[in-house]
């Protein structure tokens, strides 16, 4: 079996997605696009391809665990990076809303080349912090789903995510081992914020193993207009 045939046997057997040819080849060169440019820039600590496919796409991916993530709506994905997850989403489900926010220029630019080669419409990009993007009236909870990797601990997680989402909506934190330890440090933060947690689920997956986790969150209360606060209060003084 081959990459593509073994990346599409993943996605079919871990997340019941029947990929296109068109769609594996997108992301075969996505994945090659990746290591091209991290020669340059510092774009991912991951560049095997067999590491490219499991720990960036499928992982990516596996927001579709969440049985109503589904198109159509729009989604926000907050600190993309070099476009993960927002990328990936995109060209499974090209019927969602993808905004892609990301404050490094270069990381930006390499979401731009890629949503552009590939033909990707229907998607926008904020280069900013999320604590200025989401007290922007043009993105403040206008969103049906935000999502985030891990680039923070829950609480402050939610600072920057809860903001944009509109009430209904709900938010997807892709976490690992230590995801179910900080919801419950995340207590105060979803009062505050207008949260709720809908689900913890585990992710295997494969050749990976560190545990990882879904976590959903549902938006119940408008977020009060002081939230987020300045960039980098957030990340200092959690609210927890």
């Amino acid at each position: 079996m081959n990459e593509n045939e073994a990346f599409s046997q993943t996605a079919s057997d871990l997340l019941g997605l029947n990929l296109t040819s068109h769609q594996i080849e997108a992301f075969r060169w996505y994945a090659n696009e990746l290591r091209s440019w991290n020669q340059r820039y510092n774009l991912t600590a991951i560049t095997d391809p067999d590491e490219i496919i499991i720990k960036h796409f499928v992982d990516s991916l596996s927001c579709f665990m969440i049985e109503r993530f589904r198109p159509p709506g729009n989604v926000i994905d907050v600190g993309t990076g070099a476009g993960f997850p927002g990328i990936p989403i995109k060209i499974v489900y090209p019927q969602f809303q993808v905004t892609l926010v990301e404050s490094v220029g270069k990381k930006m630019e390499f979401c731009r080349h890629v949503s552009s080669s590939l033909g990707l419409d229907g998607i926008d990009f904020i280069q900013a912090r999320a604590e200025h993007a989401g007290k922007s009236v043009a993105h403040r909870e206008r969103y049906d789903w935000a999502i985030a990797r891990a680039v923070a601990i829950l609480p402050v997680l939610l600072e920057y995510l809860l903001p944009f989402i509109k009430l209904g909506g709900g938010a997807i934190v892709q976490k690992g081992e230590t995801g179910p330890a900080e919801v419950h440090s995340a207590e105060k933060a979803l009062s505050v914020l207008g949260g709720e947690i809908k689900q913890v689920l585990p992710v295997e997956l494969p050749r990976v193993t560190e545990p990882r986790y879904l976590i959903v969150v549902d938006k119940v209360a408008c977020t009060p207009e002081k939230y987020p606060r300045k960039p980098g209060i957030p990340a200092k003084r959690p609210l927890n």
